[in-house]
């Protein structure tokens, strides 16, 4: 990739069509995770209505552990979110460029964490890869959340459906009343809106294949590509803290 592709991707200086690509490969990431960590644990970790909605029927019958395992779930997810917040404002009072691409150096390096020392959290201890992989998913969200003013979402998919339907809903509306589109439909965000459910779901795919065929590994290769995004605006920083020892 560029290098100004790169730095325009993940920098500081943020444009409406670099927030739509950065989406789309942070969806496809997502998707990935939680296909592949699903088979890892046999819990999905990057939407938390359903580990809240299991939380009330495990507290329901009795299950004070099984609550717990989802409360601990969502506290991560919920520490995640913070985490980034603390990351994107610390950058942005010191000025840095990567106020963006620190989360996802973090969540990078949680993904190869997980894919090193997975294997030694199966069995009683696989609580910690579920915490391990929802605070991931709450650091990433939180990402594409702040960078797009809370409009989009990257790992999970409801409110991108809800506003897909909405939309093809006023088009067939105005199609069958001979009404003239209007900018109210916006095909962009349509576009936008499809294109992260189906990238979610061919991450889906690769995260699932993957971890069939090399285990815990299959995040290495998502881990290297989320370095590969957050790179550029990390190095300039890093050129701009040594240029006045040069001087």
């Amino acid at each position: 990739m560029p290098q100004h592709y790169l730095r325009r991707l993940t920098g500081r200086e943020r444009t409406q069509r670099a927030n739509r690509q950065l989406a789309r490969y942070l969806a496809f990431v997502a998707g990935a995770v939680n296909a592949g960590g699903f088979l890892a644990v046999r819990q999905y970790t990057s939407h938390m209505s359903g580990i809240v909605s299991a939380m009330a029927d495990n507290v329901a019958v009795g299950s004070a552990r099984l609550a717990f395992a989802g409360f601990a779930a969502v506290f991560a997810f919920l520490l995640g979110a913070a985490c980034t917040a603390i990351l994107v404002r610390w950058a942005r009072k010191h000025a840095l460029q990567s106020e963006y691409a620190l989360p996802l150096m973090v969540e990078a390096g949680l993904l190869i964490s997980f894919g090193l020392t997975g294997r030694s959290f199966e069995g009683r201890r696989v609580l910690g890869t579920v915490i391990l992989l929802c605070f991931t998913m709450g650091l990433q969200n939180a990402i594409v959340t702040k960078i797009s003013g809370a409009v989009i979402r990257t790992t999970h998919l409801t409110g991108m459906v809800t506003d897909v339907g909405i939309k093809l809903g006023r088009m067939a509306y105005a199609f069958a009343n001979r009404e003239p589109l209007t900018a109210e439909l916006d095909m962009t965000k349509l576009t936008l809106l499809t294109s992260l459910i189906v990238l979610f779901f061919v991450g889906g795919v690769v995260g699932a294949v993957g971890y069939k065929h090399f285990g815990f590994l299959f995040t290495i290769p998502l881990a290297v590509l989320l370095l590969l995004l957050a790179a550029m605006p990390v190095i300039d920083d890093l050129r701009g803290y040594r240029e006045p020892a040069r001087g």
